[in-house]
């Protein structure tokens, strides 16, 4: 253009920055002013202060903002609209509310620009306050403010807020845009509503990709996952194309149901439609196939996979160490290493889970070595991780060493610790490390509750439960689920069984596993009739039974010899869609043995679905024992032994049958086949706690100071009971 004027100036600035042509449009604006044009309309102005706003350019934004206020442009809605949007987008929420404050005349621009500003900056209780100011000054928020306002409220879990927005968008027929459409069912879909999110997405008359995706991952985020796949396949019914979050969603609802045929059409829509590229995809596949067992399909997925990242591998690594194949995991890792040069601490936490589940000594100390090597090894979530797989391979000590290297011990370390001492029931040390927690400033929460509270429990330590349920109280823990049933089982196996139902009638929200402790209590005590009733008024107060409800009912009526209620709760299990397992089934083995009906027993176990196991053929063996058949115990116990050689079980109870029938010699020789097979077993022992003190005493050990005195008492009640 031979000549420009101030308008064309201001159109091409403008045109720069609708075009996402920032930097551009400001060294347009430094050329306008060399041109001459020392006054810039507030059009330019406002266009200039956008480009700084999207490029978060501080130095520039308040040079603009001096330029605003010398050519007294500050009060200008426009421009003041683009300078409340930069400060927000700088971060500085105190300047765009005086921006903001200074302007006489707001449009719902201007008040859509600080809701939105302050929502993105975490401010949303400020934003929705705001919200309100706008609906009382007579603005009509547009859809950006409401989608503000939504996303405020989802961000505070404010259910009576989102609803009271939903109200104004219904009267104002906001509804008719889609994005607030959007907004409204992710709000419902947060806080569990999935029937209202539904409504609301049925009712659309226009959805776009961000509608399917929204309802299909509330369904997934609800676990109503059969929901998701039918939305996915009236989605591309209809002709829409899936998105890579569909995808996603729709594959992860396959894997919790084990949908493995619906889970392969997805994974070949996803080759088809060129979405398998996707990282968040290939990962979302391998745990598809993982979690319906198909661990060779799931590696597929990972070899097909053009680059290798870290979460791929730790992905592939993570659903080896899920299913217990150690081997092939470690494999991976060493692959891992040749062809990604660092490690993470995510790959040495999975590796260490499986570690501890095949308590693999060796291993887990390899993989301390690695830990070392990559600057793991003091990180705290590391080095808990390391503390707990240490104690379950009965390295306490070495557990120990790792927790003393660690400088800053966050809570995770110390219960890590406090665990694995009462997971080796080294009760004692682990009430010395309670006392050195309490020294350290930090403060327990719910699982160093249960540990102490189990430490407590093994003790048969009531005057420890009760200091500690004092705490518990004074922390505020006590509406804790976990930390009240630890209490209540640590009342019942201190012999307080009124402690544990008082307890049990304080809780207001019973869940199906306190409902279960209560209900073990009553059933290992004895008290079978109790149980019962306390089962009936579960089922009354609409609790539904679960796997561990049923072992308990069947157990307790197993020990009384409830014979025909056994079996009638046994035949039930179909109608809680509850299929019978091995505890099951070994309980009606023992209902029928211990009444016995050994001949019926026998007869039962021939005729299960499943492949009887040592505990159900142990059961039958106890029952044995306990009706005194030596006959048959010989036989089963004979056969028990042959077919499960490391069982120690078997041997102790075949052995107590020949004992109880003064045959020493049959006893021993069971014994000595113990010991041939290189078969420990697990020692016993019990503690008594007298004035404060604990004692304890092992099988077989005399070292106690009274022992003599003991083992006398013990002769003379054992006189006295013949």
């Amino acid at each position: 253009m031979p000549e420009r004027n101030l308008i064309s100036w201001s159109s091409m600035i403008s045109v720069y920055d609708q075009n996402g042509c920032y930097e551009e449009a400001l060294v347009l604006f430094v050329e306008l002013r060399k041109g001459g044009f020392e006054n810039p309309n507030e059009f330019v102005l406002a266009s200039v202060v956008q480009s700084c706003s999207q490029l978060v350019c501080l130095e520039n934004g308040l040079g603009m903002h001096g330029l605003v206020i010398k050519a007294s442009y500050n009060q200008n809605s426009h421009v003041g609209t683009s300078l409340v949007d930069f400060y927000a987008k700088s971060s500085d929420l105190y300047a765009a509310r005086l921006a903001f404050d200074e302007l006489e005349m707001k449009s719902v621009v201007t008040w859509t620009a600080i809701i939105m500003g302050f929502t993105l900056n975490g401010k949303v209780d400020v934003s929705l306050d705001l919200f309100k100011e706008m609906v009382c000054s007579d603005v009509f928020p547009d859809a950006y403010a409401l989608s503000g306002a939504i996303s405020a409220c989802v961000m505070l879990e404010f259910i009576e807020g989102g609803k009271q927005i939903h109200g104004y968008v219904l009267r104002r027929a906001a509804y008719r845009d889609v994005d607030v459409s959007n907004m409204l069912i992710d709000f419902y879909v947060k806080r569990g509503d999935l029937k209202q999110g539904r409504r609301i997405f049925d009712h659309m008359v226009t959805k776009n990709d961000i509608s399917w995706t929204t309802v299909i991952s509330g369904c997934v985020e609800n676990s109503v996952y059969w929901e998701a796949l039918n939305l996915f396949g009236v989605m591309n019914r209809i002709g829409w194309m899936a998105n890579e979050f569909v995808c996603r969603s729709v594959l992860n609802s396959c894997g919790s149901v084990g949908a493995f045929d619906q889970g392969k059409q997805i994974h070949a829509y996803t080759v088809k439609v060129n979405l398998d590229s996707f990282e968040f995809v290939t990962i979302s596949l391998i745990d598809m196939y993982s979690k319906c067992h198909f661990l060779i399909d799931a590696r597929r997925v990972f070899l097909n996979t053009a680059n290798y990242s870290a979460i791929c591998y730790n992905s592939m690594i993570d659903r080896y160490t899920r299913q217990g194949s150690l081997d092939e995991a470690i494999d991976l890792c060493n692959a891992m290493r040749h062809n990604i040069t660092s490690l993470n601490s995510l790959l040495f936490i999975s590796l260490f889970g499986v570690s501890a589940l095949r308590t693999a000594l060796g291993v887990c100390r390899q993989l301390h070595s690695l830990m070392i090597k990559f600057g793991f090894s003091l990180e705290r979530f590391c080095g808990s991780a390391l503390i707990d797989v240490y104690s379950k391979c009965s390295s306490v000590r070495d557990a120990r060493l790792v927790f003393e290297e660690i400088e800053e011990k966050d809570i995770a370390v110390w219960n890590s610790l406090l665990c694995g001492y009462g997971f080796q029931s080294e009760n004692e040390e682990a009430l010395r490390l309670y006392l050195k927690f309490l020294h350290s400033g930090e403060r327990p929460n719910g699982v160093t509750f249960v540990a102490l509270i189990t430490v407590s429990s093994d003790l048969a330590s009531l005057l420890h439960g009760l200091q500690l349920h004092n705490q518990v109280i004074k922390t505020g823990l006590d509406f804790n689920p976990f930390v009240t049933n630890a209490l209540m089982d640590m009342y019942a196996k201190c012999g307080f069984i009124n402690g544990a139902h008082s307890l049990f009638n304080c809780i207001l929200h019973r869940d199906i596993a306190c409902w279960n402790s209560m209900i073990s209590i009553y059933a290992q005590h004895g008290d079978a009739e109790k149980a019962l009733l306390l089962y009936e008024e579960m089922k009354s107060k609409g609790v539904k039974p679960d796997y561990i409800t049923f072992v308990v009912i069947l157990s307790a009526c197993a020990h009384v010899g409830f014979v025909d209620e056994g079996f009638r709760h046994f035949m039930l299990l179909p109608e809680f869609s509850i299929e019978p397992g091995v505890e099951h089934y070994s309980c009606m083995v023992s209902l029928l043995g211990r009444a016995g009906k050994l001949y019926e027993a026998e007869s039962f176990i021939e005729n299960m679905p499943i492949q009887p196991t040592a505990m159900i053929w142990k059961s039958l063996l106890c029952a044995c024992l306990v009706t005194d058949n030596l006959e048959s115990g010989q036989h089963i116990g004979g056969m028990t032994t042959s077919s499960y050689p490391n069982d120690s079980g078997s041997y102790t109870l075949l052995s107590n049958i020949f004992a109880s029938r003064s045959m020493w010699t049959d006893a021993l020789v069971v014994m000595d086949k113990m010991d041939r097979n290189n078969v420990l077993k697990v020692t016993g022992y019990s503690w008594i706690e007298i004035n404060k003190q604990v004692h304890l005493f092992v099988s077989q050990d005399r070292t106690h100071q009274k022992a003599c005195l003991v083992y006398l008492l013990i002769d003379q009640l054992v006189q006295h009971m013949r």
